[in-house]
């Protein structure tokens, strides 16, 4: 197995990311500067310049980042929809680890700031959009598809599943963190709101026993 050496100028881009990640999540775009990113990076103002020009660019970055850690989520919807997962209740996995992954405090604090510079940089949001939302959309809707044609599910449009999925699972939680600026459910209230939302879905799209 090879082993992946981080170099120097990675793991410096790694920090100032990090960094830069939490100053903007606590002081929005305009409240950040760059010699904050750097305090928080125990850096130079210069070395944070040399690894990013400006205060956009970095904060491309920091949600491009962020987007391509829809990897692991992506990797589950994968592993627990395959068909032997699914009959031993993948779905409810999946629709649990689903809503406490994307209902996480961070996450969603950087979500509203996306939202609210989508005006200024729409090309952010629809890169976030796309590599996390859409992806996973995309994935979810492709296992539907799988496991309609082995006769589990009964999907005639499987991408319109997905959304239906994805709308009886974060439609009320999420919007209630969004507007409300904070995320007021516990875990496990969060999980007894997938189970249900799971039961809903396979009452619509579930096989009936004749």
């Amino acid at each position: 197995m090879e082993i992946t050496v981080e170099t120097r100028s990675a793991r410096k881009d790694r920090e100032i990311i990090e960094a830069a990640t939490a100053a903007f999540i606590a002081k929005g775009y305009d409240g950040t500067s760059m010699e904050e990113i750097a305090t928080r990076a125990g850096a130079s103002k210069q070395t944070v310049y040399k690894h990013f020009k400006d205060k956009e660019t970095l904060f491309s970055e920091v949600v491009e980042s962020t987007a391509s850690q829809t990897n692991d989520v992506v990797e589950s919807v994968t592993m627990l929809l395959s068909e032997a997962k699914f009959l031993e209740g993948g779905l409810q996995q999946l629709a649990r680890r689903l809503t406490t992954t994307l209902m996480n405090d961070e996450l969603l604090r950087l979500r509203r700031l996306i939202i609210a510079n989508a005006d200024r940089m729409p090309q952010l949001g629809r890169s976030w959009y796309d590599k996390g939302f859409e992806r996973m959309l995309v994935s979810v809707g492709a296992c539907f598809q799988k496991l309609t044609s082995r006769g589990l599910l009964q999907t005639p449009d499987p991408r319109l599943a997905a959304s239906h999925f994805f709308g009886m699972l974060l439609w009320i939680p999420m919007n209630e963190a969004m507007f409300t600026g904070s995320n007021p459910r516990s875990k496990a209230d969060l999980e007894r709101h997938a189970d249900a939302s799971v039961e809903a879905f396979l009452a619509a799209y579930g096989v009936r026993s004749k």
